[in-house]
């Protein structure tokens, strides 16, 4: 078994990041020596992420705590009465479109491991409430609504997560998925509905900043996009988006690296890269996809603080690591190297987290 691997598997379990509740924090501030908040989000992905851990290693706990955190999602954070899901939950004042979307795949990731009804079912009526609250008359989505009324909150235009935008693809996958597994060809639908926004907004989305690290928090949100076009990648009128978005997302990457660089958006080229080459939209430049991997196992922390050891640093300047360690980031990076390694098995090792 492959050592980043592990670590990061047991940084999940030992860590202290997922709370007794089951839900997960957003992240472990080093320098305050506590974590932060508990969001939705963040443990949708984390589902996603312990199944697999699983699914790679045969780890029961890993399914355990998955779980546990997609119980959280259906019986804590979900509002059967408003069909709501919440930012966090504590106060629940926000609901994102994106986060919604991400509960969604975390669910149906549940719902695959254990054949729980439970699961699919808050699933499926949160994917319908995604819809209903945050679809617009212009064919987008809100990109957040204030609880309990679920008004459009205000949108600020110095903020990608305040506006409607590509990005928002990744969470429409929920849909994709829910058609498959619920047999809707509506959600297929919405999907498809998603799909046509997002290509409208992509083109202009980067650089998007003249402040270089904003132009790298927006490549983090750029391969969102990429990475929701992946259900339709084989599809010869989508494909040249994604060999662009790679090439593009790739350059600013290498010019902005030096000054600020996200250990998720390496991780996140590294599989669009791959996804890419399996689905045969792009050949794999291995050179490119080398230096990313070297460069994303670098983030990958050691230490004797169980809280800290296997997880992943968000990011990194010159003067060093930034003080956070991050469950998504650990997320999308254990996937990414452990599809580095086997990149020559030449299929698609879908889902990604």
């Amino acid at each position: 078994m492959r050592p980043h691997l592990l670590r990061a598997g047991e940084w999940f379990l030992r860590s202290g990041i997922q709370q007794p509740s089951g839900g997960v924090s957003r992240h472990y501030r080093i320098d305050l020596q506590h974590p932060h908040a508990v969001s939705t989000e963040i443990t949708g992905y984390t589902v996603n992420a312990l199944v697999f851990l699983h699914q790679a290693t045969g780890d029961e706990r890993h399914l355990d705590r998955a779980l546990a955190a997609a119980r959280f999602l259906t019986r804590t954070a979900w509002d059967a009465a408003t069909r709501s899901m919440p930012f966090e939950t504590d106060p629940a004042t926000l609901a994102y479109f994106f986060d919604g979307g991400i509960v969604v795949r975390g669910l149906i990731a549940a719902w695959r491991a254990s054949s729980s009804a439970e699961f699919l079912d808050v699933a499926a009526a949160l994917g319908r409430a995604l819809c209903k609250d945050f679809a617009t008359p212009e064919g987008d989505f809100h990109p957040v609504l204030e609880l309990p009324s679920k008004r459009p909150a205000p949108r600020d235009a110095a903020r990608w997560s305040r506006l409607p935008g590509c990005y928002q693809l990744k969470a429409a996958m929920g849909w994709a998925e829910l058609a498959e597994a619920t047999g809707d060809a509506g959600f297929r639908q919405l999907y498809q509905r998603a799909v046509e926004a997002a290509l409208r907004d992509a083109a202009s989305f980067l650089p998007g900043h003249r402040d270089r690290a904003k132009v790298m928090d927006r490549l983090h949100a750029y391969l969102y996009f990429l990475e929701g076009l992946t259900p339709l990648a084989g599809v010869a009128r989508y494909a040249p988006a994604m060999r662009l978005g790679i090439a593009s997302v790739a350059e600013l990457l290498r010019e902005i690296a030096p000054e600020f660089a996200r250990s998720d958006v390496y991780a996140q080229l590294l599989r669009i890269r791959l996804l890419a080459h399996w689905l045969g939209v792009a050949p794999l430049d291995l050179d490119a996809a080398r230096s990313e991997a070297a460069a994303l196992a670098g983030f990958q922390a050691s230490s004797p603080d169980p809280r800290i050891d296997g997880g992943f640093y968000f990011g990194r300047t010159p003067a060093g690591w930034l003080p956070y360690v991050n469950p998504v980031s650990t997320a999308f990076a254990l996937q990414a190297l452990e599809w580095w390694e086997c990149r020559h098995q030449g299929a698609c090792p879908c889902p990604l987290i």
